[in-house]
């Protein structure tokens, strides 16, 4: 057995909400080991308390960086600096960057050039380019564990209800995404296997079915009702065909 990919994550603690922490490590954790986690910020200031009091539980090291001058983000060029300084030490295979920022999108596409992939963790407002440059990059809203007293539940930090065949199926991107994967993955019958056209989607962009509801991506495609659905091998291996081409 091969080792676990070994992951680097760097946050940007200035500009990202801390509540998500530890659902973003539970879903780094299908990917490899994370064995580089640096927080950066300037740890002075009081707004990162919530930080704080993720660092220690979280095996999290904080990276200090003083804001020299004002309205100027010292954080964004310390964390450049680490992430060039991993790569080069080639002692990571892959990195995660937890950030809003669309000012990271060059070091993403610099470390795609190293041939390492990139997994992107973000709020809502995070910009296009920065989210279409990682794969796949998850919104941090959809990592928050519900909290256990649920009367003090915020409504912007709930996990998205599961989108319905309605709503998937008017999410034309999505569609398009969908069938596209399939196609790509199809064999001479016409039938894919869930497993390439799992492949093929993280290859090729950010897309993830968490942002729609959907832990596994089979569970999106069923929902969307827009593939004929075989379930082989006893049932452990599913394979999908456009339900517009049934023969």
């Amino acid at each position: 057995m091969s080792d676990p990919k070994r992951i680097a994550l760097l946050i940007d603690c200035d500009n990202v909400s801390h509540n998500s922490i530890e659902g973003v490590l539970a879903e780094l954790a299908k990917y490899g080991a994370v064995n580089v986690r640096h927080a950066h910020g300037d740890w002075n200031n009081p707004s990162l308390i919530g930080w704080i009091e993720k660092l220690h539980p979280n095996a999290i090291r904080p990276m200090q960086q003083f804001a020299y001058t004002k309205g100027k983000n010292a954080t964004d060029s310390a964390m450049i600096i680490d992430a060039m300084d991993l790569l080069y030490s080639k002692n990571v295979d892959a990195f995660a960057l937890m950030t809003s920022d669309s000012d990271f999108t060059p070091l993403v596409l610099r470390i795609l050039e190293s041939g390492l992939p990139v997994y992107g963790f973000g709020q809502k407002k995070t910009p296009k380019p920065f989210v279409d440059s990682c794969s796949p990059f998850i919104y941090i809203e959809n990592l928050i564990p519900e909290p256990e007293n649920k009367s003090e539940k915020l409504e912007d930090q709930l996990p998205p209800a599961k989108k319905g065949r309605s709503d998937l199926r008017k999410d034309t991107h999505l569609v398009k995404q969908l069938r596209l994967a399939a196609e790509q993955s199809s064999g001479d019958d016409g039938w894919s296997y869930m497993g390439q056209v799992a492949k093929y989607i993280s290859n090729n962009s950010s897309f993830s079915p968490l942002n729609y509801g959907y832990a596994k991506l089979s569970d999106l495609i069923k929902a969307s009702e827009l593939f004929e659905i075989d379930m082989r091998s006893n049932g452990s291996a599913m394979y999908i065909k456009d339900a517009r081409k049934q023969t």
